[in-house]
């Protein structure tokens, strides 16, 4: 009973009005029950899927309050009215919609702003796998693209894909048929889809936090190349992300094993995975910011060669283009709370955050000078002997960017 109480107490204020009316429905099926033996004359108890109505005798009027769940979200409290006929009871006066204020269908604007998000995320997300999918590609199979830069980019460009993966999995568990009741809908498939999007997520911010790690360290000519950094470098972004989320598995399962775990609103174990991606948000940030300010000094003509001056410009351009690539705009909203301006957070978490993937795939390997030179020779080459045409020799350079 504790622990039955314990998950009422934590509910979704919709599937607490559901679970409320669900317990009067059975408490006045009960008393029908209870009174099915006796005769009465008149019009029977019934329960017409809001109000419990009594036993009356035909020419009375019966007025019942509205049930209690209703008045804590509308804090309206109504009465509802029938008359006991000799045909039996007439309809409700007023309507159970007018006097509770009861309202079961989304609005039809409304509807149609959630199918239009689900759709827009939906080929944001196709499309970043798509061209994702190419980029890990090409700096897998080009062995002159393998180094530690693009290990990083690529471990990077995993977290997104998988990130994909795990929003069209979770749509298939939990939104695959309408006539779900998702306050009642609790399976194991649909918990793994939930923590598998969880982990996706958190660990796409963490190899955010990675990028801007290196990038830093770059700058300061301080980056270790060996395989012990890489080594610590994936034990940040795969392993520390699986911590917090076995630490919110067993939050959920011990104290809030409510529905499929999609639900965290006012949930004080939603910040075991809401708070290092909150905190990791703001490292970037003040790393990006760092990033800046070693720019603007090493830009100072006084400070630097003249050849160098069209390096760090480009490297100025890459780093500002990646700013709102790296979720810095969550710092402002993960403090709001969770019912703040919904259209605009949906529209940056899901629609413009389903094309982050593409984004950053064409900057750090589409537009790579570096990834573009490879192709282009293996290009040749690939004509060289297929054709027996022999192309102008290539000549090859390091890339003077980071990306």
């Amino acid at each position: 009973i504790y622990y039955r109480l314990r998950a009422l107490s934590t509910l979704h204020p919709e599937c607490e009005y559901i679970f409320q009316l669900e317990k009067e429905e059975r408490h006045c099926l009960q008393h029908v029950a209870a009174q099915a033996n006796r005769s009465h004359e008149g019009c029977r108890p019934f329960w017409d899927a809001v109000i419990c109505w009594p036993h009356a005798v035909v020419g009375e009027m019966v007025a019942r309050v509205c049930p209690e769940v209703f008045s804590r979200f509308k804090n309206i409290t109504g009465t509802v009215s029938r008359n006991c006929t000799s045909e039996g009871w007439s309809r409700p006066f007023p309507p159970h919609h007018i006097a509770c204020s009861v309202d079961d269908d989304i609005p039809e604007t409304e509807e149609s702003y959630f199918v239009t998000v689900k759709l827009i995320y939906t080929i944001g997300y196709s499309v970043s796998l798509v061209v994702l999918v190419v980029a890990v590609l090409i700096l897998l199979l080009f062995r002159r693209l393998r180094c530690a830069r693009n290990f990083i980019h690529i471990q990077l460009f995993m977290t997104f894909i998988l990130k994909a993966l795990a929003v069209f999995i979770k749509d298939a568990a939990l939104f695959s048929n309408d006539d779900i009741n998702h306050c009642t809908f609790s399976t194991f498939s649909c918990k793994s889809s939930v923590v598998f999007c969880h982990y996706c997520v958190m660990a796409n911010f963490f190899w955010l936090l990675v990028e801007a790690l290196y990038l830093n360290s770059l700058l300061l000519s301080s980056f270790c190349h060996s395989r012990r950094c890489l080594w610590g470098f994936s034990l940040l972004g795969w392993g520390v992300p699986v911590l917090f989320i076995i630490l919110w598995i067993g939050s959920r399962v011990y104290f809030e094993d409510t529905e499929c775990w999609d639900i965290n609103e006012d949930s004080p174990y939603w910040w075991i995975i809401k708070g290092p991606i909150v905190v990791s948000i703001a490292v970037n940030f003040l790393l990006f910011t760092n990033i800046i300010r070693i720019l603007i000094q090493k830009l100072n003509p006084r400070l630097i060669q003249f050849n160098n001056s069209s390096q760090y410009r480009r490297l100025t351009k890459s780093t500002l283009l990646l700013i709102p690539l790296f979720g810095t705009h969550y710092v402002f909203f993960n403090f709001l709370p969770d019912y703040f301006s919904i259209s605009l957070r949906l529209c940056l978490e899901l629609c413009l955050g389903s094309f982050q993937g593409f984004l950053v795939a064409i900057l750090y390997c589409f537009l790579n000078q570096e990834v573009q030179k490879e192709v282009h020779m293996q290009w040749m080459r690939w004509q060289e002997r297929s054709y027996g045409v022999v192309p102008p020799a290539a000549k090859g350079s390091q890339m003077d960017t980071p990306f």
